[in-house]
């Protein structure tokens, strides 16, 4: 990493949190990547597969909330 990188992360880092994420949204927006071929066809192929699993009743839903206890649980500083 050069130093110019280098100071504008500690600088960045050094923001608060909403401002931080702000950033980090107008970077990734500015950045455009082409999805790898299929990667479309997989997600959709995914998707598919997941509805037909909870559909069969072999797959289950959790509410909002305790998804969200268990990622602080998971991962408290992040």
């Amino acid at each position: 990493m050069s130093a110019a990188l280098d100071t504008l992360a500690k600088d960045a880092l050094a923001l608060p949190a909403d401002q931080r994420l702000a950033l980090a949204c107008r970077l990734l927006e500015s950045v455009d990547i082409e999805p790898e071929p299929g990667a479309e066809e997989a997600w959709e192929a995914e998707i598919s597969r997941r509805i037909a699993r909870f559909d069969a009743g072999e797959s289950r839903t959790i509410p909002a909330g305790q998804l969200f206890a268990r990622l602080r649980d998971i991962a408290p500083d992040r």
